[in-house]
């Protein structure tokens, strides 16, 4: 029972560096802003460790493969420390692996669901605003949004494709716990 709260910090502190990691990547991707004040601090947060593996990793076309390695890297780290605070033996390392990279998959797709919200949200309430948070998200939604609406375009100045992305990630992540059970 003395373990519970060292436990919960880890889970807390190491999914919240990993969200951090993972909106490098996702930023990255979606070639947001830099010069964003959130960019910025996302970058400084994570520049040392993921400098480091882009070195040893290479590029694939531009896309820069070095911050979702590292996001992975902290989800096995997690999960492995999570089983020894916990007091079990250590798991089969492939399944951890196999966890973490679910769970990654699995992160991107909720921050797309909630940018994805967020940018619907955003275009009624406050189009055009020059504030950091909303042009990033919309930087992020963007090519998301572009590559649905070759799917569904819009229908009389009326954009389906936020409904089309969220069916799409609600059944990939349905599949994924179904996968991990």
């Amino acid at each position: 029972m003395a373990q519970d709260p060292i436990i919960l910090i880890i889970r807390t502190l190491g999914e919240m560096y990993a969200f951090i990691v993972i909106m490098r990547f996702l930023l990255q991707m979606a070639h947001a802003d830099y010069y964003n004040p959130i960019s910025q601090a996302i970058a400084r947060i994570t520049n040392v460790p993921v400098v480091a593996i882009s070195r040893a990793v290479p590029r694939i076309g531009k896309l820069d493969l070095s911050a979702l390695l590292y996001a992975i890297v902290i989800k096995f780290a997690v999960i492995i420390l999570l089983f020894l605070f916990a007091g079990h033996a250590l798991p089969n390392l492939l399944a951890v692996l196999l966890y973490a990279v679910i769970g990654v998959i699995d992160a991107i797709l909720t921050i797309y669901f909630w940018a994805v919200l967020g940018s619907v949200i955003i275009s009624w309430v406050a189009p055009g605003s020059y504030h950091p948070g909303p042009q990033l998200i919309q930087q992020i939604t963007e090519p998301i949004f572009a590559l649905a609406r070759k799917v569904i375009p819009p229908i009389g100045g009326l954009d389906l494709s936020p409904i089309l992305i969220f069916i799409v990630i609600q059944i990939i992540q349905s599949q994924l716990k179904a996968f991990v059970v």
